[in-house]
Parts: C-alpha cells; sequence; structure tokens
C-alpha cells in the first residue's frame, strides 16, 4: 500500500483512541435468520469499525471477515474478535489475496481509500458477490476527458459483470453521498415542476464541543477535507449552469447561510459539487432554475480558508525547504493532525446534517418542503456522528443486500433506493429524519 495511506491509517489509529469516550462493547451473537451468511469487511478504520458494530448488532451474518493493512492487525483488534468475528492482515493493493477473500463472501463492504474503490468493485462484480461503499464510482469531479473516458469504459464493464453474475455494487452509501442522494430522490417525488432543489452534507462540533481556534474538529481523514477544500463546483443560477473554480470556493459572493433553531446557530455554506451533473441524475437539467450541493461550517470558516487557498497553504506542488522537500496541503494537514484542540475528547460531541430543499409546483400550486436529518456523537458507545452515518449507512446496505430487500444488479446509486427502505432502519439506529412544508 502507498506510504501516504499507510502513515494515514497509523495517525487516524492514534487519534482514535483519544476520541473513544468509552469502550466500544460488541452484541453478542444473535439468533441466525439466514443461512451460511459470510460478510467481509475490507478496512477497519473508523467506519469499518462502525460497520462491524452495526452488522453484529442489526444483522445476522454467520461469519464476519475483517481485513486490514496495520502491521498489528488483527491483533489490534482485541475483544473484537470473537466466535462470529476473525481478523485478516491485507494489503489491499493485491488484488490477488483480495480477490480470494472475497470468493468466500456473501457481502462484502468496502472501507478503504478511493483509490481502491473502482479495483475492488471489479473483483466483486466478476465474482459475482454483493459490495457496499461509501465511496464514487463516478466521481463527478472527473472531467479531464481521457480519464473520463477510461473511467466509463472500466464502469460499463463492472455494470456488464455485475448484471450477468446477478450481483449489486452500491455505491456512494454513505452519509455525502449516500443519505443525501437518497432523501433528495424521495423529495422529488413531491413535484410535479422542479424550480429549486439544494441539498446540504456536512459534519462540525456540536455547540457544546465547538472550542477549537477553528470552530472545527476532524472526524475523518485531515488531508482529506483539505483537498476538499479547493474542488471546483458547478451550480445552477437561473437556469444556467456556473462554475466555481476551486480557489473561490469560500469566497464571500459564493457564501450563504442557512439559520435553523435546530442546528446550534448558524452555518455558513459553501458549494462544494458538481450540481450539474446530479441536475442529469436527476433529470433535472432543462427545468431547474436553482441547483447546488453545499458544505456547512460555523462562523467564520470561510473567511479563514479563503485566505489560507489563495496564500496556497492548499498546493500540492512540493517546496523544498532546507534539505527536505514538503508540500503545503501536507504540511498543513499534519499540522492540525498533530493538535488534539481538533480532534474530539470523549466526551465531545460531533454534529452531521442532511438538508434537502425542493421548491417547485404540485397540481399547479406553489409547494416547498424542508427533509432534514441532525445527528450526534452516541456518548454511550463512543461512535461519533460521522460514524453512525457513513459505517452504520453502510451495514444497512450490506444487511439489506443479505436479506435481499434490494434486489437491483449491476451498479446502483442511492437515488434508486426508496427511503421507505430504509427509513425503519434508520429510526432503529436513532437516526431521523424530519420533513417540513414551508409556506
Amino acid at each position: 500500500m502507498h506510504l501516504r495511506i499507510y502513515i494515514w491509517y497509523l495517525l487516524m489509529i492514534k487519534k482514535e483512541k483519544k476520541m473513544a469516550a468509552l469502550k466500544i462493547k460488541f452484541p453478542e451473537q444473535q439468533e441466525s435468520l439466514m443461512s451460511n451468511q459470510n460478510l467481509l469487511i475490507l478496512g477497519y478504520g473508523m467506519q469499518g469499525k462502525a460497520a462491524l458494530y452495526d452488522c453484529l448488532q442489526n444483522g445476522n451474518f454467520d461469519n464476519i471477515v475483517v481485513a486490514d493493512s496495520v502491521p498489528d492487525f488483527p491483533k489490534s483488534m482485541g475483544e473484537d474478535l470473537n466466535q462470529r468475528v476473525t481478523g485478516v492482515h491485507l494489503d489491499a493493493t493485491d488484488f490477488v489475496q483480495v480477490r480470494k477473500l472475497i470468493q468466500e463472501a456473501d457481502v462484502v463492504i468496502e472501507a478503504l481509500p478511493a483509490s481502491l474503490t473502482v479495483p475492488i468493485g471489479k473483483i466483486a462484480a466478476e465474482e459475482g458477490i454483493h459490495i457496499v461503499s461509501s465511496m464514487y464510482y463516478q466521481n463527478p469531479g472527473v472531467e479531464d476527458p481521457q480519464a473520463l473516458s477510461e473511467l466509463k469504459k472500466e464502469l460499463a464493464y463492472i455494470e456488464q459483470m455485475a448484471r450477468k453474475n446477478n450481483s449489486t455494487i452500491l455505491t456512494e452509501f454513505g452519509l455525502d453521498p449516500g443519505l443525501d442522494l437518497i432523501v433528495g430522490a424521495h423529495a422529488l417525488k413531491e413535484l410535479d415542476e422542479v424550480d429549486v432543489f439544494n441539498s446540504y452534507g456536512a459534519g462540525f462540533p456540536a455547540p457544546d464541543s465547538c472550542d477549537s481556534a477553528l470552530s472545527y474538529k476532524f472526524t475523518w481523514s485531515v488531508r482529506g477535507v483539505m483537498l476538499s477544500y479547493k474542488r471546483p463546483a458547478k451550480v445552477i443560477k437561473k437556469g444556467k449552469v456556473v462554475e466555481i473554480p476551486g480557489l473561490e470556493m469560500f469566497a464571500l459572493q459564493n457564501m450563504h447561510i442557512i439559520e435553523d433553531e435546530n442546528t446550534g446557530g448558524p452555518l455558513e455554506c459553501f458549494p462544494n459539487g458538481n450540481s450539474a451533473k446530479y441536475a442529469e441524475v436527476f433529470g433535472l437539467s432543462d427545468q431547474v432554475r436553482e441547483m447546488g450541493r453545499y458544505i456547512c461550517r460555523r462562523p467564520g470558516h470561510g473567511a479563514f480558508w479563503w485566505k489560507m487557498a489563495n496564500s496556497g497553504f492548499l498546493s500540492e506542488k512540493p517546496l523544498q525547504i532546507g534539505e527536505t522537500r514538503i508540500a503545503p496541503i501536507d504540511f498543513v494537514s499534519s499540522l492540525f493532525q498533530s493538535q488534539d484542540q481538533f480532534w474530539y475528547s470523549g466526551q465531545e460531541r460531533d454534529t452531521t446534517l442532511i438538508r434537502v430543499e425542493v421548491s417547485g409546483k404540485k397540481n399547479g400550486k406553489d409547494k416547498s418542503v424542508v427533509y432534514q436529518m441532525i445527528d450526534y456523537k452516541d456518548l454511550e458507545t463512543g461512535f461519533t456522528s460521522m460514524q453512525r452515518t457513513v459505517g452504520f449507512t453502510m451495514g444497512i446496505g450490506a444487511i439489506m443486500l443479505a436479506q435481499g430487500k434490494l434486489d437491483i444488479k449491476g451498479i446502483v446509486s442511492p437515488t434508486q433506493v426508496p427511503l421507505d427502505l430504509i427509513l425503519p432502519e434508520l429510526k432503529k439506529r436513532n437516526i431521523n429524519i424530519t420533513r417540513k412544508e414551508v409556506c
């Protein structure tokens, strides 16, 4: 595995120990309602651990194999290993070994770095095994014509093999992307004509845990967050696609505020995705007048990161500093990574938000609806809200596939998953989605 990925794993494991409020207690074996169901979890970072917990708590898998690459794995799993759960040390870039593990599974949860998502999905499709991932397969941020052409060919092959071998490749099945797309597809069914479609996906500190210098703390890869802070975006304004360069993401003219009594104060919102692509996915390109995908942060975040991005601190081009070469983004990531103030301590809570706003007409009358999910870290289990809404969501996907509740073959988008199917499972995990009509 690449050195950067390896280092990331080690750093995240160190931080997980600081973030855990209590020792996570995994459930005892339940009476099996399914025959010889085997689950493989690839990756035992934050999301892999949450997915394992969820599948033990709510699923009925007979055997679960967890694979990871950290040097002391599976010894590091400790009490998480039991008669149902076994651990395997695995270099996930060794696709021969990955294939052998996938062949023994009925369902796979892939919780690995994004660079491995498509290759491992390809193996699952070739072997006819269901797989769930929170990652993009067709990343809307890929715009290079050659790279896009190669990716489309690869995905066409995966689609063909999955259909041929009767398997489901459930993609983008986390928080954002994931729940936002499920809710978005459901909300659009309430309208005959769509004028406005805005969606928000975010993670930020709860009001009582907002004490760092940036009013922000990390729940996943610091470098991943930094990269997302310079991602070009596309929004739709007055029916026209507007392109926003990555370095302009935090510009004042691209920011707006949402205020909701349930979010603990106002939130700054910034464009962070290709809305034009999703307008195509939802079939809205010819009608929607306003559309955007946004992240949200506490006040002051945008002004700080606009200056940082435009001063070169997010550049990936290495600089020579004495005898060392380092990219500014790696220095910044390491600086934040090293400070406890930017990580949640045991009793501090993170917040995740999904918000979908749609406006248009229904039966010739104006109609506006807001769907919203706000979730917090569970202090009893120690799982962050980001783990709950990403890792648990992947667990739900795996359980539904094992039980035959999601019978769609090929590459499956969250937009194809009915909200009514997943809503009871979310409620069971105390993850709630509200609906409000706006006058």
